[in-house]
């Protein structure tokens, strides 16, 4: 059986993993010229957790995950507001968690690929006809299993389902990624997160290595269309906000070194079509606010590649998917719309008051169980029952 991905992102390198590992012939393109180095600090948990334990790789997750002692927010002038030991998310996740960023989980997961998948990097997928699908390069290539893997603007599902407004949720918010180098910013967060309490906008900041400090943004933005230059919306919109805000918007990178792009989510009625289908973000993107877009697009795959591996026909086993994966993906993203963006974002001091006693609250004891409930998805049932 032969595999054509499009999109060598999280779920997508996963999907190829476990698809070679059932004996699949694995076809990978991505429009990009190479790996993406842009990308948030995540914390990998629930779902994907499990799945890339099944998979034989959390050894190889907890040796590039990065360490993260405390969880920390700061007003305008850098003082501590609320602060949280990290063990706290650890012990109510019974240790399944790891804080990595983005791009070192790609890496990771394309370091797991074994040598005999075509890879290929500047190459999309121009047309899908009835028996074959036609990449950017030329190639024609039969494929009994076409994914999209492709995220939020997925080439696949507009070549397929129809176009992008169709089916994107935009909520109101734009967000930022970059890194930065500053020896004296780096001291501030080494071995912690560190985000800035305040309204309609929020920075966060992390350490990395040599004195570089990854950073990211989000803010309320009434309008989804994006910035021409994103340094420049990015230093007018987050001035004024403490000494570490302005360390990072002074030492902002060029444009083509920020990730900069609308906070949605992608809502579609269907994402299964014949030997067509879609996983990750390309068919149910849940949004930053949510925070388990890489554990899902993780685990998505892993569901996909198992339902494939024991059903007697491709349609049967991505209609299969769908239907058991449908419902996990969707308490994600209504818990998000319905409650995690206050949380997230608050438009209020009283509610950013009430997040601040809400984290307070975290720290008295038996209130871990609490914890794993608002962080799991309501629908929380283990990848393999949701495999078998």
């Amino acid at each position: 059986m032969r595999a054509l991905i499009c999109g060598a992102g999280i779920a997508g390198l996963a999907l190829a993993n476990r698809l070679h590992h059932h004996g699949w012939e694995v076809h990978l393109v991505d429009h990009a010229p190479g790996p993406r180095s842009q990308g948030y600090m995540i914390d990998f948990f629930g779902p994907g957790f499990e799945a890339l334990t099944a998979m034989g790789l959390q050894p190889q997750l907890r040796e590039s995950a990065s360490p993260v002692n405390e969880f920390r927010y700061i007003d305008g002038r850098g003082r501590k507001t609320v602060s949280v030991d990290y063990a706290l998310f650890s012990k109510a996740l019974d240790g399944e968690i790891a804080s990595i960023m983005r791009p070192a989980l790609e890496r990771m997961l394309r370091q797991s690929l074994a040598d005999e998948i075509d890879l290929r990097h500047h190459t999309t997928i121009d047309r899908i006809d009835d028996d074959k699908a036609v990449l950017s390069d030329g190639t024609a290539l039969e494929a009994d299993l076409i994914v999209g893997a492709d995220g939020v603007h997925s080439r696949v599902r507009s070549l397929v389902f129809g176009g992008e407004r169709d089916y994107l949720r935009y909520l109101g918010m734009h967000t930022s990624a970059f890194t930065f180098t500053d020896p004296e910013a780096f001291e501030q967060v080494r071995g912690r997160f560190v985000l800035t309490e305040t309204l309609n906008r929020q920075m966060g900041f992390y350490g990395l290595d040599d004195d570089r400090v990854a950073v990211f943004a989000v803010h309320r933005a009434p309008d989804p269309p994006l910035p021409g230059d994103p340094r420049e919306t990015l230093r007018h919109t987050y001035a004024g906000m403490g000494d570490l805000a302005e360390r990072a918007l002074t030492h902002c990178p060029p444009p083509d070194q920020v990730y900069y792009d609308q906070v949605a989510q992608i809502d579609m009625p269907r994402w299964c079509d014949g030997r067509v289908t879609l996983i990750g973000d390309a068919a149910h993107a849940v949004s930053l606010v949510a925070g388990q877009g890489a554990s899902l697009g993780v685990a998505g795959a892993y569901v996909l590649a198992e339902r494939l591996h024991r059903s007697s026909s491709v349609p049967e086993a991505v209609t299969d998917y769908e239907r058991r994966w449908r419902p996990v993906a969707t308490d994600v993203q209504m818990a998000a719309r319905d409650r995690v963006t206050e949380w997230f974002l608050p438009t209020s001091s009283a509610k950013l008051l009430l997040r601040r006693w809400g984290f307070r609250a975290i720290r008295l004891p038996g209130l871990d169980r609490l914890l794993a409930g608002l962080l799991l998805p309501k629908n929380h049932r283990t990848v393999a029952e949701l495999s078998a």
